[in-house]
């Protein structure tokens, strides 16, 4: 049942302990945000069978009212699970290489509605899901005083997706006080529109940059943003950041689905040496660079090439693992003794490699 019904809302959290004894468990209760006095019931409900578990399944779009209404009522006693949109994997049982079709994809985006209707327009889709998330989220979280400037600072932050997060370079963009850009932060990460990928300087150097690059979580929404579709989108000079803000979504998928002890970060000095994505997988790293290149070359691997010389030479208790450019290449190929050029498909290798 769904509590975006207003009646059922309304009667969920008008007489809670009624509404759970007439609808029993096991129950599926979608939108349970609507009626917070409920979780009270819930617990107690829950309380008196503590052995059995699963008897209620709770999903709601406003993780705001969800957690703060959990971690009050059903601290203990509940599991959680976050969910993105879909894999790659799971829209086409493996992904494309061809061009065309991959950047029809990258601009659809991976939203389950878009794949389960085809007919759906993209554009209306993305156009709708953003009013309503303005409306229904932002709104009812923030104080903005105007929703047209908080999507003008999506729209700005779009355009910075894969790169550092520089708060007071997007306050003076919007016109508004870096205070309010933190705060807007919080609800697009709280909210998973966004994820921010922390540097990675424990071990390769001291002198390594501190701020976190910021993704969009879904590159159709990105592409919205950005005002491309398929066939701009190959064209445009923001091509291979949506491809990287993909290949980071598809790498968190992966790691929360299979429960892999993976970390991810990012790393970048001070002397402009950056690679997209460190993997550390117990203390193993790997360089990963995210190229929409179909034949990556030794060159697109020289700073990886640099970074892990001094990695190895070095004192540290880390071992260095197999590097790897993240390409459209449909086969694997090295290219160096310790870098390999991997098909996006063949990502899981690199999270869960054999000899972890």
């Amino acid at each position: 049942m769904s509590l975006d019904l207003p009646s059922l809302a309304e009667q969920a959290e008008r007489d809670p302990g009624r509404f759970l004894a007439e609808h029993g468990a096991p129950a599926l209760i979608d939108e349970v945000q609507y009626a917070p006095g409920m979780f009270r019931h819930l617990k107690q409900a829950v309380d008196r069978d503590r052995h059995r578990g699963g008897q209620f399944i709770l999903t709601g779009g406003q993780k705001f009212t969800l957690m703060r209404e959990v971690s009050d009522s059903l601290a203990g006693r509940v599991a959680l699970f976050e969910l993105e949109p879909l894999s790659l994997a799971e829209i086409r049982g493996q992904a494309t290489t061809v061009d065309s079709e991959l950047a029809s994809t990258l601009a659809r985006g991976l939203y389950p509605e878009l794949w389960r209707d085809p007919a759906i327009s993209s554009r209306d889709f993305h156009s709708s899901y953003l009013a309503t998330y303005l409306e229904r989220d932002v709104r009812q979280i923030l104080n903005v005083t105007s929703l047209r400037d908080f999507e003008r600072f999506m729209r700005i932050l779009a355009a910075r997706s894969g790169q550092l997060l520089n708060k007071s370079d997007i306050a003076k963009d919007v016109g508004v006080s870096p205070n309010a850009i933190n705060d807007w932060i919080a609800v697009l990460q709280a909210s998973n529109q966004i994820a921010l990928l922390e540097p990675y300087f424990q071990n390769i150097a001291k002198r390594s940059v501190k701020s976190p690059k910021v993704y969009f979580g879904d590159p159709g929404l990105l592409c919205h943003l950005l005002n491309l579709d398929a066939k701009t989108l190959l064209q445009s000079p923001y091509l291979g950041a949506v491809w990287e803000t993909l290949l980071y979504a598809e790498m968190r998928k992966q790691i929360s689905a299979h429960a892999l002890r993976c970390d991810v970060y990012y790393y970048r000095d001070q002397r402009a040496r950056e690679v997209d994505f460190v993997l550390d997988s117990g203390g193993k790293l790997a360089f990963v660079e995210a190229k929409w290149a179909e034949h990556p070359d030794a060159a697109d691997a020289r700073t990886i090439t640099a970074l892990d010389a001094e990695l190895r030479a070095s004192q540290l208790r880390v071992l260095p693992g197999k590097h790897a450019i993240l390409c459209r290449t449909p086969h694997p190929y090295p290219i160096d003794e310790r870098t390999i050029a991997l098909p996006h498909t063949h990502l899981h290798e690199l999270l869960a490699p054999p000899s972890a």
